[in-house]
Parts: C-alpha cells; structure tokens; sequence
C-alpha cells in the first residue's frame, strides 16, 4: 500500500513509480549530503543508513536554521517509505557531512569556499558516489576559489557526481559550485513544469542543467514534524536522488555504476520548450527532469521523451496533518554559500558571514525579487568514501604554504602582551609584531602553547598546526625558527607534513582543521634557494657563453614549474595525488634529471599530470608525477616526451621511488 506522502511524490514527478519499481535503492550506493545537522532520530530517518563525518561544522541536530534545511534535504533522498515522509531512494547509504551552522543570533553562517572543497574531497574519499549541495554562492565569472575548482576536478576525475543549486535570485547569473564544470546544475519548478520564478538561469546552466520539481516539497522537520517548502535547494535534492536511483539501476541491470553517465543521461533526456513550451525558455536550463528518458538511456533504450509533466488538482494530493509551512530558507547571496530554499510564505533567512579572508557558501536569500542581480560581496557557500559502516582512517596531509599565527582569542593575546617586557625605549609592546613575539618566546619558550601556529595560502589560514608527543618542543623550535627565517632571510614556503587532528577556532573566527605535524618533512625554503640547489650555483666569469645560458634556462625552467605547483596547482595536500605532487615541489632534485633532459632536446613543459604509478611496493601508495614537455620549435606538436617519477604517499612523509623514465608520446 502506498502512503500519502508517496501518493504526492508520484503525482509530481512522472516516471518516478515506475522507477520505484525497479529499484528503491542499493546499499552499495552512497550520498553525502553537504548542508546542516540532520535531525537522524527522525522517524523518517530512523531506518536509514546514515553515516555523519566530522567536519569543521559543530553543532547539534535541533531547531535551529542549519538543522532544518539539512534534515529536510536528507529526508528528501532517505526518509524511509514506512514512515512520515517517502524519500527518493531509501535503501541507498548516505553520508551527513555538515558544512553550514548556526550564529548565536539566528541565521545560518557561512561556508567558505575552502570549507566546501575540504567537505567535498572527504565525502569522495569516504566513497560517495553522489554529493549533494543545497547551496552557493554568487559568481558572475562562474568562476570559485581554486581550491574549490580543484575538488570539483578531482570529483569529476574519480567519476564522483556533484549536484548543486542554482540559486534562487530570479535572474540570469551564476552561483558556485553550480556554476562549475562537471557539476549538473538544478533549478526548481512547479508539478506543472512551470519554471518558478525566482529560479535562476545564468547561461553556463542552459547546457549543464536541469530543472526539477522545487515546489511544496515534503521534508523532515526536526523532533519530528513535516514540513512543505519551495526552492531549488529542495530540486536539487530530487535530482541527487534520482541519480541514486539510476545507479542502482545500473547495478540491477549487471553494469557497473557510472555518475558519468548518469548525469550524461539525465542532461540528454531533458524535456525543452519543444515538448512543452513556455515563454522564456532559457529558465529550462537543458531542459526539465525526465525519469523515464534517463532510465531508458541507462538501460540502452533509445526513448528520451516522457509524458507530459502533469498533476492532479491539490485537492486530490493528501498532505501530512503535521505539515509546518514556516520552515527556513537558506539561499545564496553575495556573503557565502547558503541553503537555497525558501518557505511557503516567500520567507528569507540570510546566513551571516565568516572571517573575511575565506569566500563563503551560504544559504540562498529569497527576499530579491525577481530579475534582480546578486548583490556584490565576499565569496562564500552557505546552504540552499562511502566507507558508511566503517571508521575511517586518518588522514594524511602533506601540505605548502607560509607559516603564520593566531592567538585564538582577545584574553590569550592580552595575557602574552601583559608579560612582554617593552622591546625599546618609547616602543610599545605587540605580540602582533614577529620580531616582538620570537624575542618573547625565545626568552619564554612554554608560553609557544599560547600561539596558534598557522599555514596559510594567500593570507587565507588553511592550517592550524599544533606539535604533540615527544618532539613537541623540537616541532615548536622548528616553526619558531620558520618565522625567523621568514623575516631574516624572506623565506616564502614551508612544507608541513602531519595528520589531521580536530579543529580550532581562530581570532575572526574562522574554523580550521588541525595538522599534528611530523617533524622530520619540515622543511623552509626560498625559491630562489632551491632552484639553486638543483641547478648550482652562478657560473664563474670565466665561464663560456653556452655553459651561463644553458645554466641560465635550466634554472628557468625549474623556478617555473615550482611556480606552477605553488600558484596554478596549489592545494590542501589531503588526496593521494596533492601531497605527491607538494612532494614533488619540496625534493626539487627528483625533476633535476628531468631538465636536463629536456633542455637538452630543446623541449619547454606542456602539463603536470598526477596518475596511480603501475610500479609500486608491496601495502605502498604510489603516484606518479608525469611531466609531459614538447617542441616549440615545431608549429604541430605531433610528438612529445614525457618523464615520470613515483612517489609513495603511504607515509606520512612521502618518498620517492625508483629513477626517472622517459618516452615519447603522440
């Protein structure tokens, strides 16, 4: 017998029955949900197989806004059919990966952009096969953080699906990750296949998107109520789990499991303004959600076309006594990545913003009317592996950056300034000031606990690190030493070898992960310095034309590709690929032999690639950093050569394995 609630989920999207009974869903499928708390005690979700990861995002599943919107997008795609609430794929696994929490004055905070790739990087790690985020933020370049770039790559690499909102502002722009290549873009609509209107429709998601049913959509309230509301938040949680249930039906029919081709399918089978027109087409997107197109596509059919979308009269949709129509919404504006749902009442909550050095997600606003153009602001992403019944193991990190500090707070910072004796006459005493505070420390050393030592990128702390064990005191000698050299000898790079380890909260608030660092892979260094290291030191005068430009070029060379994996490939040095990559950049020698080569055949660097190396040892990680070089002499590029070199990331401190090997490729 089908519940009230599936009654109302069948009306509003054709195909869906027919789905259902073929599949509610496969264990070996997973889902990570990136948005708020999940109320998991729900009766909707009490069945579900739920798995939440930590993540820098604390709080408690309650009533708050955060928890709302995340309860109501999970139940969504898991809520049990025996209760409540019917989810799109019940049987599926899903991962709680909070990335949005609540500020003490109400309202949502933010997500930074840098947040979201970190959130991203571990549900794909943790084996998900779709990840779902309810939020953005605005972007009229469509373009994010690179960071955030990077995980969606690493995603799309790695055939991970990330389905993300569009944004809820009514207009033709762009929010992130939506906005992203490889990302499948959702808009909402109402159980007609009208667009509704605060829906937006920048020109990047007429190609990479889709819309779905958006309108009054059932959810999870938390402590166990039911609520209905209406936005592209809730549209994007349809469509992550029809994907599950495509993939399911993947395994079902005896192929293996592909979000590639999933998101390919639904993309092709969208239904346009041919099938059934409307004024403005490009708030189609691609086209309109088509259950039974995708499913024929996925199953080597050649039907793309469905019914048309159709809906019984309200009175004849039963819905849920207990239904509040006064959830929050949680959109994206111009502070972050947000939620992007808005309630029955046209109601907007605004998540508030965080340390203004990190771009954030945020929920989307719904108060903008439509047509309007986001408002200008700090990027941010606010809400809008699947190893689910396994402990994960800990977490390697190989990371680059420059090395700063925080005091965490106004108490801790004025506690070292009352202790710092007045450096000189008519000089005030400033635990800001570097010089100041390595004075005080070296005379202090045990008030080092009072610092939090941070790596950053571009000014942004990505890194807490706090030494622990027996090396602690060496560890903390060693970061000390680090910002001497920074100020002494201008050093620009530290490599910070370690596990993650919890979290702490900074000065402005901004939370960051923490790495215990391993003392033996810290290293400090110029760029200048290490390219001289590889490639020698100034020729004499004495020395021919040939030999100081042959000289002269190698050290080019090698400053750029240190350059390339500091700036155009930097990263958080988490995944398997980024810390053997950072490793690369710190033991500059592995590519000595490389240029040689190279600049020897009057070759210059084409690309940086990353692959699992099919040479490895014995329970070893290996990754090899494959170089690819062409001729610039020659107008077709018809040939090149690439060279390679593993490196085994199984440590905390990677190695490099067996000598460099070089071939040519077409």
């Amino acid at each position: 017998m089908i519940a009230a609630a599936d009654i109302a989920a069948v009306a509003t999207l054709p195909g869906l029955k027919e789905l259902w009974a073929e599949t509610r869903g496969d264990s070996r499928i997973c889902i990570a949900v990136l948005d708020g708390p999940v109320d998991q005690s729900h009766p909707s979700l009490a069945g579900a197989s739920l798995q939440r990861l930590e993540t820098l995002a604390s709080g408690l599943a309650d009533q708050s806004p955060a928890s709302q919107h995340g309860s109501h997008i999970a139940s969504v795609i898991f809520a049990q059919h025996d209760g409540p609430v019917a989810g799109l794929a019940p049987h599926c696994r899903g991962l709680v990966v909070p990335v949005f929490t609540d500020e003490p004055g109400g309202g949502v905070t933010p997500c930074s952009q840098i947040d979201l790739a970190r959130a991203i990087l571990q549900a794909a790690q943790q084996g998900a096969h779709v990840i779902n985020i309810s939020g953005g933020q605005d972007a009229p370049s469509g373009r994010s953080h690179p960071l955030l770039a990077d995980a969606v790559r690493y995603c799309a690499s790695k055939d991970v699906l990330i389905v993300a909102a569009v944004g809820n502002q009514g207009c033709a722009c762009l929010q992130v990750p939506a906005a992203l290549p490889f990302v499948l873009a959702v808009g909402a609509m109402t159980a007609q296949g009208l667009p509704l209107s605060f829906s937006n429709w920048g020109e990047t998601y007429q190609t990479e998107g889709v819309i779905a049913p958006g309108e009054n959509i059932l959810g999870a309230r938390p402590g166990g109520g039911i609520v209905a509301s209406s936005g592209t938040s809730y549209a994007t949680a349809v469509v992550s789990g029809i994907a599950a249930l495509l993939l399911s039906l993947q395994i079902k029919s005896g192929q293996k499991p592909s979000p590639r081709a999933v998101r390919a399918a639904i993309l092709r089978s969208a239904l346009d303004c041919e099938h059934q027109p409307v004024p403005d087409c490009r708030r189609l997107l691609a086209g309109r959600l088509n259950v039974h197109g995708a499913m024929s596509l996925i199953l080597g059919g050649v039907s793309t076309v469905s019914d048309p979308i159709t809906t019984p009269e309200p009175a004849q949709m039963p819905v849920p006594e207990r239904i509040d129509p006064k959830t929050p919404a949680i959109l994206m504006t111009g502070n972050g990545v947000q939620a992007a749902g808005r309630d029955n009442n046209g109601a907007v909550g605004l998540a508030g913003s965080i340390a203004p050095t990190a771009p954030r997600f945020e929920p989307t606003c719904e108060n903008k009317q439509p047509g309007a153009q986001p408002a200008a602001g700090p990027a941010g992403i606010v809400p809008s592996a699947c190893s689910c019944a396994r402990n994960s193991p800990r977490q390697l990190v190989y990371a680059l950056g420059q090395l700063s500090f925080d005091f965490g707070s106004e108490a801790r910072r004025d506690s070292m300034l009352q202790h710092m004796d007045e450096p000189a006459k008519g000089v005030t005493p400033d635990p800001n000031d570097r010089k100041q505070l390595l004075g005080y420390l070296d005379k202090n050393p045990w008030d080092a606990a009072a610092v939090n030592w941070t790596l950053n990128l571009d000014a942004t702390p990505i890194y807490a690190i706090q030494p622990q064990g027996p090396f602690a005191v060496d560890a903390c000698q060693r970061l000390r030493d680090f910002l001497r050299e920074e100020l002494d000898e201008g050093v620009e790079r530290v490599s910070i070898p370690g596990v993650l380890a919890g979290k702490v909260r900074l000065f402005n608030g901004q939370v960051v992960p923490v790495i215990e660092p391993e003392l033996r892979g810290m290293y400090s260094w110029t760029i200048k310095a290490l390219v001289q290291a590889v490639v020698g030191r100034s020729l004499p005068d004495s020395a021919g034309t040939e030999q100081k430009s042959a000289q002269a070029r190698k050290t080019q060379a090698v400053a750029g590709f240190l350059e390339r994996v500091y700036f155009e490939i930097r990263n958080l040095g988490v995944t398997p690929q980024e810390r053997a990559i950072n490793f690369a950049a710190t033991n500059a020698f592995s590519i000595e032999k490389v240029y040689e080569s190279a600049l020897a055949d009057e070759m210059d660097l084409d690309t940086i690639e990353v692959e699992p190396s099919p040479i490895c040892r014995h329970d070893s990680d290996c990754w090899d950093v494959k170089l690819l070089f062409f001729f610039p002499q020659r107008q077709v590029q018809t040939v090149r050569k690439a060279y390679r070199f593993s490196i085994d990331v199984s440590d905390v401190v990677p190695v490099t394995v067996g000598a460099v090997r070089s071939w040519f490729v077409r």
